[in-house]
């Protein structure tokens, strides 16, 4: 300091000027630090007092926050800033931080926040699993493999953020509701009825037509929350855990570290017993968390001591190779196993037919004939033609035909059935007559006209080719082929029940129209007016069923063949069998029978088509079918899900074409009420064999 003094001091002559001159240079700081310290603060508080706070209701508003809030109100509604200003009093201050950590998704990573530095230092997991009762578990895995990592669960996250601030009273009511409306829901789920379940798979399946195949690890399309990334965590994470497990034992036994491959492989059982059948965090049982961890430590000791990239990536790819080989191997089982389901006939069906032939044989012979045989050829009433092996098909249809038809008495139903079920067919018909209706049932093997020199079928089965191709011992119908061997070489395409509708008029000879029907539809609404429809000249009635590229003629027939190619347009439209109403009369004039026979025999190598009788029926009757409104025909209860039911219940005749037939276990629950309304539950036989369950 005094050396300051003295530098600022003034001096007699020259030193004097010098003196002077210094302490000028010496005052101009002291004034600028005066000027910092005391009025720079005098004149901001000065300035921040002439723009007073502004009050807004209840309120205080900053200055200049004022500009900001009159335009909000002049857009806003007044609920509107009420909602924002009550959500301000229960969170605080509105701000990105504030949002991104209490209102973020689980999935967002926020980078530098103490919640990701904890995650990479360890991770303290509780995994809730849900199976009647709530029980708690806990998983610590390790800090040094953090591809391991559970997520937390949703309660583990509220309770974790009970720290940051308490919920308001009016929160807490919102939540005990929902609560409560759940409890109720899952009651009501508890104790639906048959209808209610209908309509809960029938949403399913709408649901189930947003959801995007393609999507990997969307394995259940029924669950609602398969849209969820963390649904069902813990189970994707165990068997992640259980494909490394097997990448890691595989490289370890190459090297020959037995003790971790044992140890490994004991892991990989016990993940195996605790995963079973699991497809939810809520079947697991309550050690999965202990496994889990077990398993962890297991491959982060693996991963030090094993991890090599080259031979991982090399073995992933060995399994991937070979899971794609099983599912093509399944995909086949699971064709195959289906074509043989829809091929049986169940228990119930056949101990009726057997019941039912007993009966036949005690039955004295003058009581084995059906009344009003005189309707038989009587060309003025309504003729259906019903070819069919099945008893129980067969009386729903004819069961549904005559509860819906306004005339029964002038309907007369020709049921043609094999050698095996004759009797049992017609003795159900002895003992439950259709009303006033008439029935006649024939053995198709009492055709004496229907022989090898007359049919092309029956004389192409009597060739050796045919009978290797469809009956030799040895070829290979197993699982691993496929649905392909059973599909192509059922002779089930071959049997004359099968093509005897190419037959009608030499079958009913004094017939002028006849309805043709499958044993696999249910007759919804009265049939007569079928008859008085003008066919033009045409031959077959039939409901067309092309829609876009579907059943075009191009999918059924081999339109390479040069036969094929010359005679029919590959974009022609299909149609459908079924229910086809025919014009006998046209028939016999333009020779249908002789115009199939002449495909049949040129088709003996299958060249021309693979199997069945619709594509000789395309050929037969090309541009001699007349289109019925699709309203009297709709198919696809038999594979299609997703038929609209007003579709269904507006249609005159409904088919269950396809595998998925109404008396098989394998059919839909929501199209059988259909079929089984029409089944004589009360009869004493049908409740002894019970073939509808």
């Amino acid at each position: 300091m005094g050396t300051s003094k003295r530098l600022c001091q003034p001096a007699s002559g020259t030193g004097a000027v010098r003196g002077r001159s210094s302490g000028g240079r010496c005052g101009h700081p002291v004034v600028v630090l005066l000027f910092l310290t005391i009025l720079s603060p005098l004149l901001f508080l000065a300035r921040v007092g002439v723009h007073p706070p502004v009050s807004t209701g209840q309120k205080i508003v900053d200055w200049k926050e004022q500009p900001a809030v009159q335009q909000l109100k002049s857009v806003l509604k007044k609920e509107i800033i009420d909602s924002l200003a009550a959500s301000q009093d229960e969170f605080g201050p509105w701000s990105l931080d504030v949002f991104r950590r209490n209102h973020g998704s689980s999935s967002w990573v926020i980078d530098g926040s103490d919640t990701n530095v904890e995650f990479n230092t360890t991770a303290d997991v509780v995994i809730q699993t849900v199976s009647g009762d709530q029980h708690k578990g806990s998983v610590e895995l390790s800090k040094n493999d953090p591809s391991f990592h559970v997520p937390q669960s949703k309660e583990a996250k509220e309770k974790s953020d009970e720290n940051q601030f308490v919920d308001s009273p009016a929160k807490l009511a919102r939540r005990q509701l929902r609560e409560r409306r759940r409890e109720k829901r899952v009651k009501e789920l508890i104790q639906q009825d048959p209808e209610t379940l209908v309509k809960l798979e029938s949403a399913a399946i709408e649901r189930s037509k947003s959801v995007d195949s393609a999507i990997f690890a969307k394995y259940s399309i029924w669950r609602r929350d398969n849209d969820n990334e963390n649904s069902d965590s813990i189970v994707r994470l165990m068997r992640d855990q259980m494909i490394m497990a097997k990448v890691y034992s595989f490289i370890a036994k190459s090297k020959n570290k037995d003790k971790l491959y044992q140890e490994l492989l004991t892991r990989l059982k016990e993940s195996q017993r605790v995963l079973g059948e699991a497809n939810a965090d809520g079947d697991l049982p309550h050690n999965a968390a202990e496994k889990i961890k077990l398993m962890g430590k297991a491959l982060t000791k693996s991963r030090e001591e094993l991890y090599d990239c080259k031979a991982i990536i090399e073995r992933l790819r060995l399994m991937l190779q070979s899971a794609e080989e099983q599912v093509r191997v399944l995909k086949k089982q699971s064709a195959f196993l289906s074509q043989l389901a829809a091929k049986t006939i169940p228990n119930g069906i056949h101990c009726l037919s057997m019941r039912l032939s007993i009966a036949y044989h005690l039955l004295p012979p003058e009581e084995r004939k059906f009344p009003r045989s005189e309707n038989l050829e009587n060309p003025n009433l309504f003729h259906y033609a019903l070819f069919s092996d099945n008893v129980l098909a067969a009386s729903v249809v004819v069961n549904s035909t005559i509860m819906n038809a306004k005339e029964p008495e002038k309907h007369v139903f020709h049921l043609v059935t094999d050698k095996l079920n004759f009797e049992a067919m017609k003795m159900w018909f002895l003992l439950n007559p259709p009303g006033k209706a008439t029935v006649d049932v024939k053995n198709v093997d009492d055709f004496d006209w229907l022989n090898s020199s007359y049919c092309p079928v029956l004389k192409q089965l009597e060739s050796a080719a045919m009978r290797e191709y469809y009956f030799r011992a040895d070829h290979l119908t197993s699982l691993s082929s496929g649905s392909s061997n059973l599909k192509y070489r059922n002779p089930k395409y071959l049997s004359m029940l099968n093509h005897l509708r190419f037959y009608l008029p030499k079958v009913y000879p004094k017939l002028d129209k006849i309805l043709f029907l499958d044993d696999d539809i249910v007759v919804q609404k009265d049939l007569t007016k079928l008859w008085s429809i003008d066919l033009k000249g045409n031959v077959n009635g039939a409901v067309e069923t092309c829609g876009q590229s579907f059943h075009r003629f191009d999918k059924y027939l081999n339109f390479s063949n040069p036969h094929i190619a010359r005679n029919f347009d590959p974009n022609a439209c299909g149609w459908a069998y079924g229910m086809n109403i025919f014009d006998l009369k046209e028939w016999k004039k333009r020779d249908i029978t002789g115009i199939y026979h002449k495909w049949q025999n040129m088709n003996e190598d299958r060249v021309l088509w693979k199997l069945g009788t619709l594509p000789p029926g395309l050929l037969t009757f090309y541009k001699l079918t007349y289109p019925l409104d699709k309203s009297w025909h709709v198919l696809g209860l038999g594979y299609n899900p997703s038929i609209d039911r007003s579709e269904i219940e507006n249609a005159a005749v409904i088919h269950y074409n396809g595998n998925m037939k109404p008396w098989l276990e394998l059919a839909m629950t929501k199209y059988r009420p259909y079929w089984s309304k029409y089944i004589k539950h009360d009869h004493s036989m049908i409740r002894s064999c019970r073939p509808n369950e």
